[in-house]
């Protein structure tokens, strides 16, 4: 299992595969919070390496396979500085990072910070910070330490996504035999968690002067701001917005065909 140490207790877990075309970029993915290497590696990867391009998806600490010191906050300062460290660790080239929700803040972090990309993908990331989102962010939390990951997706997970994947999936949610088990305090998901709702979103999106590719599914009732989210891309120097008006927040596991379309060939 390739990982990349970060000292005694801490390792980013990672799998990197090189472009096949001469050319082609390296597609970067940046999980969101609660996410994993899952997400991509289901479709949206295969897809890409049989186009010829590179990708590499990896879990910050705290998540499947990467392990972190107890007693470490993992914070954004840590998982930006860790995405950072696998990109001078692998160096894939022209490197493209695509970064779902939160992720995508890490993604623009990272850049903005001094990371050498040949652009990025922001995967329904711009917000503010509303009282409502910071009230569903403490819901988050809450509903994690009562029941964990299933309580949470029983009760939000119709809203983050669209109606499509909503009637195909119901039967998978709600299941009367299901045994809510809290979620450990001392799990990486937890951590992670914790120090999501901290998170700084007041940044400077005009000092995004790479190729950006905003890729907005129109059903996400939790996140999108239709005004918020104008306000914010017409800040953005280089920009390209396509929106799935079919999908929600999990736009790549809801129609990845549709993800595919909007991002093969970006930036070229």
């Amino acid at each position: 299992m390739p990982m990349l140490e970060l000292g005694p207790n801490d390792g980013l877990f990672y799998e990197y595969t090189a472009p096949s075309r001469d050319g082609a970029c390296t597609y970067v993915f940046v999980n969101p919070i609660t996410g994993d290497v899952g997400l991509w590696n289901a479709v949206i990867v295969p897809a890409l390496q049989q186009e010829g391009y590179g990708t590499l998806v990896y879990n910050f600490r705290g998540q499947a396979n990467s392990p972190f010191s107890p007693g470490l906050a993992l914070t954004e300062d840590v998982i930006v500085g860790d995405l950072r460290a696998i990109l001078d660790h692998v160096q894939p080239p022209r490197a493209v990072l695509v970064g779902l929700s939160i992720g995508g803040l890490y993604a623009a972090k990272a850049y903005l910070g001094g990371a050498k990309i040949a652009g990025l993908v922001l995967i329904n990331t711009l917000r503010r910070i509303t009282p409502r989102l910071a009230w569903m962010n403490d819901a988050t939390l809450v509903a994690m330490k009562v029941g964990g990951p299933d309580l949470m997706k029983d009760l939000l997970f119709h809203l983050l996504v669209g109606e499509p994947y909503q009637e195909a999936n119901r039967a998978d949610f709600l299941k009367p035999d299901t045994k809510y088990e809290p979620l450990a305090a001392e799990t990486g998901a937890y951590n992670l968690l914790t120090w999501m709702g901290k998170t700084d979103w007041d940044i400077d999106w005009s000092k995004l002067d790479c190729p950006v590719l905003l890729v907005q599914g129109l059903q996400d009732r939790v996140f999108f701001d239709p005004a918020i989210v104008a306000e914010l891309a017409g800040t953005i120097p280089k920009v390209i917005r396509v929106d799935v008006p079919e999908a929600g927040h999990m736009l790549p596991a809801e129609l990845p065909d549709a993800f595919l379309a909007a991002v093969s060939g970006f930036p070229d």
